[in-house]
């Protein structure tokens, strides 16, 4: 039998470093997520600019629900490595007195090596019943000790593993629960569910601003512009919101200028957009609603940078200061969107 000399130093060591590897912070359980990494992306990809408002609703509700689910999933896993961990501090616990032992009895034969330890053996017999005690102690000392060692490291790396995706998640749960009020918020400008019957896109085109006056505000103006639509006149301020929406890709009919009567089509500071390619005509498919609901958002998105008095469609009118209620007059607005500037 072959002995291979130990160091009773690295051995009796050996607990040091497995109380190392076990005081290695760990991240919180249940860390705040960062704010400026939680904060959503506020530029839709092409696909969301597609969707339907009530699509991009669901959406956002589905991943919210599963990045709730992930959270709970990694907490529970959590809890388990705890569990695994105690039991390796009890292990390690257990294996203090061995390795102790160990170096008491170096501390017995002085410092001398597991050679000098054999040499000072009285007689064969007690030299090779040292040799074999010392070798399987170290034996079973070195894998205990590598065997917790490895099962230290396993657990605080896959606590540190799940620690990062509990953060990860509960950032994505902030982030979806953000996206599902941005949402709810774009729903509620443009009249809710119920008015829409969510045939309506979950972002407008921003229009270019129309000028202001020193103050920030809009001046009164004068009916002194070309009127496109007809052979009558409009404001500047009535020509960039027609230019604007046209931009936006709402080519349909429309019409502007119209002499006689109240309000502010005589003024030049109105326009009715049909929802057809020619003359006026209740929505009586998606198409149209879809076309006038997309086109009422946009006016009602952009009122402030371009200046609009109100927006009436499908007998419902809005105001910049007091939002969406019912609207009854000549017209219920069901065949055009109607635009009055300021």
């Amino acid at each position: 039998m072959t002995v291979r000399p130990r160091r009773w130093l690295t051995v009796a060591l050996a607990p040091l470093v497995a109380v190392a590897f076990l005081t290695v912070p760990a991240a919180p359980a249940a860390a705040e997520p960062n704010g400026s990494s939680a904060q959503p992306d506020e530029k839709s990809t092409d696909d969301e600019d597609d969707l339907l408002l009530n699509e991009v609703l669901e959406s956002s509700n589905r991943k919210f629900v599963a990045a709730k689910s992930a959270v709970e999933k990694s907490t529970k896993k959590q809890k388990e490595l705890s569990v695994a961990l105690t039991i390796a501090e009890a292990r390690r616990k257990a294996l203090e007195p061995e390795v102790n032992a160990i170096a008491a009895q170096q501390y017995q034969v002085g410092n001398l090596g597991a050679a000098s330890f054999l040499l000072g053996s009285q007689g064969s017999d007690d030299f090779l019943r040292k040799a074999v005690s010392l070798e399987e102690i170290n034996a079973l000392h070195d894998h205990k000790l590598r065997e917790l060692n490895k099962a230290i490291d396993n657990v605080n790396a896959t606590r540190a593993e799940l620690d990062a995706e509990v953060k990860q998640q509960q950032q994505n749960l902030v982030a979806m629960k953000k996206q599902k009020e941005a949402a709810d918020k774009a729903l509620a400008l443009v009249g809710g569910k119920s008015f829409t019957g969510g045939l309506v896109l979950a972002k407008s085109p921003s229009a270019a601003p129309a000028p202001r006056n020193s103050d920030g505000g809009f001046s009164a103006e004068r009916c002194n512009q070309d009127d496109p639509t007809t052979g009558g006149c409009i404001t500047a301020r009535t020509k960039h919101m027609y230019q604007q929406v046209r931009k936006a890709g709402f080519k349909r009919f429309v019409g502007c200028h119209r002499t006689g009567g109240p309000f502010e089509h005589p003024k030049g500071r109105a326009c009715d957009w049909s929802l057809q390619s020619s003359g006026f005509a209740a929505y009586h498919n998606s198409d149209m609603k879809t076309y006038g609901n997309n086109l009422m958002a946009f006016l009602v998105r952009n009122a402030d940078r371009l200046g609009i008095y109100y927006v009436i469609w499908n007998a419902q009118i809005w105001f910049p200061a007091s939002g969406w209620s019912s609207y009854s007059g000549a017209s219920n607005h069901k065949d055009h969107v109607h635009v009055s500037m300021l």
